[in-house]
């Protein structure tokens, strides 16, 4: 009758020491996987605060250069994509993380060339709003690189957690799939040529 009590006790403390391990290894990965999706968030924070300062840049914009219609309607035109490409934390997968940095690379184009029409307008670039504006749209832009580098670190961080052993059982059987990266745009590791 003792021996049946112990051999009982230690198969109930195995089984409670299991569950603890198996709960931390995931309550782990839930934890990590969040910390992606609450850094993609900050991600979206400042892209969302570049889509909100441009209105007004092409605003300041628009009264000094009226002709460069083409150009303005651009700028909003690509806003309007980039501001409606949204990826659900959930479904952070390379194929929608590219259509998202597709829209958006689409936006820093259209706001190049943007800053190429501002070149011919001596009083707007001596503006103050202008040159506010272009601060802080300056800013934003190390803002996005800053936040892209964080959530990289982060999908990094929970991709190790996810394939390292004995995690990667706990994984695959628990649904944890790998989160996709930002990448550099095509083109980007070449050294762009300029001609005087």
């Amino acid at each position: 009758m003792k021996k049946s009590w112990i051999i009982l006790i230690v198969v109930g403390a195995l089984l409670v020491m299991g569950f603890m391990y198996v709960k931390g290894k995931y309550n782990t990965m839930v934890v990590a996987s969040e910390n992606v999706d609450a850094q993609w968030a900050q991600v979206e924070n400042v892209y969302q605060r570049r889509a909100d300062l441009i209105p007004n840049l092409v605003s300041t914009v628009k009264g000094y250069a009226a002709h460069e219609k083409e150009t303005l309607e651009g700028v909003i035109e690509a806003r309007s994509k980039a501001t409606s490409t949204t990826i659900n934390p959930e479904n952070l997968d390379a194929s929608s993380l590219q259509k998202f940095q597709a829209a958006q690379d689409g936006l820093s184009s259209a706001l190049s060339r943007l800053m190429v029409v501002v070149e011919k307008y001596p009083d707007l670039k001596a503006n103050q709003n202008f040159l506010e504006l272009q601060a802080q749209l300056e800013g934003t832009e190390n803002r996005i690189a800053t936040e892209r580098m964080r959530f990289n670190e982060s999908a990094k961080d929970y991709n190790l957690s996810i394939k390292m052993f004995p995690n990667n059982l706990f994984a695959g059987m628990f649904g944890f799939e790998k989160k996709a990266y930002f990448e550099a745009q095509a083109g980007a590791d070449v050294a762009p040529k300029v001609e005087f």
